[in-house]
């Protein structure tokens, strides 16, 4: 790959990322009134609905944060601003986030109000990031305790997440889900690398044997979405046969930025082999683009969206190859990243109002016109325009082209 090339790609998605996805947030987000962000909008940016969901909250707060603290874009004069919006989430959350135990509510009126119970992990989650990333920016030490405490709270809760918001009837055998451990890679890598500690290193070495292991499904070559939780796979359910393409691509570029860290040649091949499984399954042959969900033996779904086609599992899909082609110079990835970018820079944009378009039928037309929702937000597209634009940035330096370790 030549230098010359990596240098078009990270203009293009850092020019995105800097004027068309991040002025529209700073611009529509800011609740200054009440704190924290609004995140359900029009396609214009009108306000939709002025809850806010804990997780997009935090996700925003790591977002600011993340910004002010990339490599990239320490000379932009926005970055000011960036902190300063990133305290605005942190302030909230700090005010009205949590409940009695330090577990963070899953959804708030845009006052700060509790309106949903703290029945998910994945508000902490992203608390924790969130929190983290922000007392890197900014210093605070408080910021650091809420992310460390949170952080342990995920630790305690993890074999019984919803706690006693659980409806599964006791006795039963649950399937357990990929989201905890792949996020649990995550949160764990991002509190590494800003403060290591073997005792992430351990939780993250635990939890990429887990999805390798047991995720991995070498008879149909998928990352399942569901194991039972004494081991093996149930194909007699919708939720056992259920494949998440984008889900399970996430995860490899998860643990491939922690192999390559450790510059682990065995996990990054294993890694690399699966992520050309899963994207050859979730293609669409006929109309392009990736499935939201599959069942891994070709039946009817269970979700009447299976066959529509998402922003972020397109975003993620193109870390994740660039990220794999970089680690193992294979020519297919290459090609896959050529080919995702096409049907996404195609298909998602919006050049009128800015921002992109989250949720797309089969054929590749607009489903939806919001640009903000409760899962929609200021997260994945713009981490993957960072991301994409850092690691060509790696690629324009001569001595780190060729990250190979295989």
């Amino acid at each position: 790959m030549q230098p010359i090339i990596y240098q078009g790609i990270m203009e293009r998605y850092k020019k995105e990322l800097l004027e068309n996805v991040v002025p529209f947030w700073t611009k529509h987000a800011p609740d200054f009134e009440y704190g924290g962000y609004f995140h359900c909008f029009d396609r214009d940016g009108t306000i939709i609905d002025t809850n806010k969901s804990m997780w997009i909250e935090a996700r925003a707060i790591w977002m600011f944060s993340r910004l002010f603290n990339s490599s990239i874009l320490t000379n932009q004069p926005e970055r000011t601003e960036w902190l300063n919006l990133a305290k605005l989430g942190a302030d909230f959350l700090k005010k009205y986030g949590r409940d009695e135990n330090g577990d963070f509510y899953f959804r708030l009126s845009k006052e700060g109000k509790p309106l949903v119970a703290p029945y998910n992990i994945f508000s902490d989650c992203f608390a924790a990031i969130g929190f983290l990333e922000y007392a890197k920016a900014s210093g605070d030490q408080e910021s650091f305790d809420i992310a460390k405490q949170t952080y342990q709270r995920i630790q305690n809760r993890k074999n019984q997440p919803k706690g006693k918001w659980d409806k599964t009837m006791p006795g039963t055998q649950p399937l357990f889900g990929l989201s905890l451990p792949m996020m649990n890679i995550n949160v764990s890598d991002v509190f590494q690398t800003i403060e290591p500690n073997p005792v992430y290193e351990e939780i993250i070495r635990a939890e990429i044997s887990v999805i390798l292991d047991r995720f991995v499904d070498r008879k149909y070559h998928v990352i399942r979405e569901n194991i039972v939780q004494t081991g093996g796979f149930c194909n007699e359910t919708y939720e056992g046969r259920h494949i998440n393409p984008g889900h399970g691509i996430e995860s490899l570029w998860f643990i491939m930025s922690v192999a390559s860290r450790r510059k682990d040649s065995n996990i990054i091949k294993r890694c690399h082999e699966a992520l050309l499984d899963n994207l050859e399954f979730g293609w669409d042959t006929e109309c392009g683009g990736l499935f939201y969900f599959m069942d891994v033996l070709g039946k009817p779904h269970l979700e009447l969206s299976w066959d529509m086609k998402l922003w972020w599992v397109h975003l993620e899909s193109l870390i994740a190859t660039l990220m794999g082609f970089q680690l193992t110079g294979d020519s297919k990835l290459w090609d896959w990243f050529v080919k995702l970018e096409e049907y996404t820079w195609k298909h998602f944009p919006d050049s009128q109002y800015g921002e992109w378009f989250p949720y797309l039928t089969r054929d590749g037309k607009v489903n939806n016109n919001q640009k903000g929702g409760r899962w929609k937000c200021f997260f994945h597209l713009p981490r993957a325009l960072l991301m994409i634009a850092e690691m060509s940035s790696v690629g324009n330096n001569p001595t780190l082209t060729n990250l190979h370790y295989l």
